[in-house]
């Protein structure tokens, strides 16, 4: 590798870096925000379903979450996921984030729980599974499938929140999050057809 292609690399690396840790930077602030000087009034920006004013809770559900332990949860699965999908192309991030926030957050809001109140980046978490697992399969890039195979052996446990196991928990986020990003894989590899001599992350 050329001290050119180092320096790019680092580049890159930076950037992910400061997006990543930037959207932490900004619901950790909002967090102790919310919590210490507003009692939690803001989590009234989450989706409310088949109320209008939920639908506001589509942008602002993913930046909300009821105390720091639920925040804890989600923050390594985000970096680390969120990150893998940076690996072969950075705007990746942005499509499947985008992609996920819309479908997660449309899904709870049509057939969520009435009178409930959804919060919580856990949607786009399971968006990025749902792209990582179905990448591989979408693409039949060997790395790609190799990557799909990885991450469903650290994190395909964590599958089974997409079901109504436990109250509290809205597994229709999940769910709906984890078509989004299913879809997401699906848009991208139309995008690129695979090139089995120079595979790329």
């Amino acid at each position: 590798m050329s001290s050119e292609d180092t320096r790019a690399l680092a580049r890159e690396l930076k950037t992910h870096a400061t997006i990543l840790g930037g959207f932490i930077a900004i619901i950790w602030l909002l967090e102790m925000v919310n919590l210490i000087f507003l009692g939690g009034a803001l989590n009234a920006y989450g989706i409310q379903p088949r109320n209008i004013v939920g639908l506001r809770g589509i942008l602002f559900a993913p930046f909300l979450h009821v105390g720091f332990p639920h925040l804890i949860a989600n923050t390594i699965p985000f970096l680390t996921l969120g990150w893998l999908i940076m690996l072969r192309e950075t705007s990746d991030f942005f499509v499947v984030t985008a992609v996920t926030m819309l479908i997660s957050g449309l899904g709870v809001w049509l057939f969520g729980a009435p009178n409930s109140m959804h919060v919580g980046a856990s949607g786009v978490i399971f968006g990025y599974l749902g792209f990582l697992l179905l990448r591989g399969y979408f693409e039949r890039s060997w790395i790609a499938i190799l990557l799909s195979l990885i991450v469903g052996f650290f994190y395909g446990g964590i599958i089974w929140g997409v079901l109504p196991t436990h109250s509290g928990i809205s597994w229709e986020g999940h769910l709906f999050g984890f078509v989004g990003g299913v879809i997401a894989a699906r848009l991208l590899s139309w995008q690129r057809k695979p090139n089995y001599s120079k595979s790329k992350l």
